[in-house]
């Protein structure tokens, strides 16, 4: 069997994961071995943070209608709002209210009385 010269391939394949790695820090975008660990580790946590982000804006969204349901009236609250926006067949998502909330609080509240009445 002939010798196989794996030079060209391995070289490849060290620069591709040195590229991904070009911007950390000390050994972490120099050694080999620690390059591979730290891009194993930054893509467990991009996956992780994927899904997290989605709750932390999610949280944000909500805290944010509630505030301004809340300064219109003090009996009211964001629960109480979207209850009333599921009887009402107003398929919302948090997201857009919440924008309307803080940018254009007029007719968040023309909305919200809306939803009410």
């Amino acid at each position: 069997m002939t010798r196989v010269r794996r030079g060209y391939t391995a070289r490849r394949r060290r620069t591709k994961i040195r590229l991904f790695a070009s911007s950390f820090r000390g050994a972490h975008s120099r050694l080999t071995r620690t390059i591979t660990q730290q891009k194993m580790r930054a893509l467990v946590s991009a996956y992780r943070d994927r899904g997290r982000q989605k709750r932390d804006f999610r949280r944000l969204w909500i805290t944010r209608i509630n505030a301004v349901t809340r300064e219109n009236e003090v009996s009211y609250s964001y629960s109480r709002l979207i209850h009333n926006l599921y009887k009402r067949q107003l398929l919302l998502n948090r997201k857009i209210p919440a924008q309307i909330a803080i940018l254009n609080k007029n007719c968040f509240c023309i909305i919200y009385k809306k939803i009410i009445k």
